[in-house]
């Protein structure tokens, strides 16, 4: 399931950096696409929602926990890790 969500992702947006993490229908994702520039952060887990969103609705994806950054977002973030 961590494949198919990073690849349905991958197609859409072409994200930088993508991270998918969890197991049984639960999944942690971090996504680095400057797609998210200038939205604000229900917008961009809205942008996440929608490309999986049939596996929520068929029950493959029961929690989901979604970080999301623009690239200038994620270099300045990375600085503190």
């Amino acid at each position: 399931m961590i494949e198919q969500i990073k690849s349905l992702i991958e197609e859409k947006i072409q994200p930088e950096q993508i991270e998918v993490t969890g197991d049984g229908s639960h999944f942690q994702l971090s996504v680095v696409s400057d797609v998210f520039d200038g939205l604000r952060p229900v917008q961009r887990q809205q942008k996440i929602y929608a490309i999986i969103a049939e596996l929520i609705a068929n029950g493959s994806v029961h929690a989901i926990s979604i970080k999301t950054y623009t690239l200038a977002e994620w270099k300045q973030a990375s600085k503190f890790l």
